[in-house]
């Protein structure tokens, strides 16, 4: 606890302008990587959540880091570029750099350091976060856990990075390797990715990363590799490794996904509340699920028969019918009936809504 709080004040200490609370931007908020682990010398993307912060999505970031070293030493006041970070969207920023080079230190000298101490600033210091530090996982201990696989993190989900670990020294048949692959799927299979030998852009995407003595590493976002559509629940992912073109193969092994939170339920809604056959209807169907993608509607009016469609994604499908047009020629309509349904044929709504009488 002693060396945590030494360390902590140590890095209060040498954050520069660190008193400048009228610059103060906020504190930065969950913090990844991609790959999830990996070594110093290999190239990683951090991301930072922002949202908490003052700092606007149209504002350029910039990273200010002085542990293991300060490669932006001595321009505070002037950001150089290779420190910007890239926007990525949702008040999300990232940096991506190999520690090696970035920090032109030795992986055993950043092993030795107090670890990723850093501010986010904007170009000319007058903005800055918090102290904050990038959390590194060492995994050097696989090396030696006598594990066939290891995954980082143990439950994965869709839309976030896994490591996947392997010693193919425990693995019969892989003595030799020249390259190891992974053929895999989501939920059983349901969506794969399969090793296919003949073709080079799935030969070089399902490789694994050679960590040197027998052991490998793959790295993926389930969401991204597997390209599943938006709205797809993970349950679980499988996989196999391959030794070269099917010399070798390790038994099935399954990753069970971290626990899923549900999204909302759908919201579907007629706009505004009160309307004559003067009027625009709106209709609006929020928290779609997967696959859904229009409304079909049909109006009766009368001896009128009015349809058509409107076309959306997950978050809202929403149009108008121009009643104006469409019942110029029924005068004195009292009512209405609608039927909605999706593309699916699943019923949304059917619903009678009266026509406020307008004054002749």
């Amino acid at each position: 606890m002693k060396k945590i709080i030494y360390t902590i004040l140590l890095a209060l200490l040498m954050a520069p302008h660190f008193t400048q609370a009228q610059g103060a931007a906020g504190t930065v908020g969950s913090m990844s990587s991609f790959p999830v682990v990996y070594k110093y010398d290999e190239k990683v993307t951090w991301y930072f959540d922002l949202s908490a912060t003052t700092f606007a999505e149209t504002e350029e970031v910039y990273m200010w880091i002085w542990s293991p070293s300060e490669p932006d030493a001595g321009h505070w006041e002037n950001s150089s570029d290779f420190a910007k970070l890239k926007y990525e969207g949702n008040k999300v920023w990232s940096f991506t750099l190999t520690p090696t080079q970035y920090f032109s230190k030795t992986a055993a000298e950043i092993a030795a350091s107090n670890g990723f101490w850093f501010r986010l600033k904007n170009k000319n210091g007058s903005k800055q976060t918090d102290v904050a530090n990038m959390a590194y996982t060492d995994f050097s201990s696989f090396y030696t856990a006598n594990e066939l696989i290891i995954a980082y993190p143990s439950k994965p989900t869709i839309d976030k990075g896994v490591s996947i670990l392997f010693n193919a020294n425990l693995a019969p048949g892989f003595a030799g390797a020249s390259s190891v692959h992974f053929h895999s799927g989501l939920n059983n299979w349901d969506i794969k990715q399969e090793y296919q030998a003949w073709l080079p852009d799935v030969v070089e995407k399902t490789k694994l990363k050679d960590l040197g003595n027998g052991f490998y590493k793959m790295d993926l976002i389930p969401k991204q590799y597997y390209n599943a559509p938006d709205g797809y629940v993970m349950e679980n992912l499988v996989f196999l490794m391959i030794k070269d073109n099917w010399a070798g193969t390790t038994p099935d092994q399954v990753l069970y996904a971290g626990a899923y939170t549900p999204p909302p339920p759908p919201v579907f809604g007629f706009f505004p509340s009160q309307i004559s056959q003067k009027d625009f209807l709106g209709m609006s169907r929020k928290n779609n699920e997967p696959g859904v993608n229009k409304l079909l509607y049909t109006i009766t009016a009368g001896t009128k028969t009015i349809s058509g469609e409107f076309n959306g994604g997950t978050n809202e499908i929403k149009g108008f019918v121009n009643l104006v047009s469409e019942l110029n020629d029924i005068p004195d309509l009292k009512e209405i009936h609608v039927v909605v349904k999706d593309n699916k044929d699943k019923p949304i709504s059917d619903t009678t809504i009266p026509l406020k009488t307008l004054d002749k």
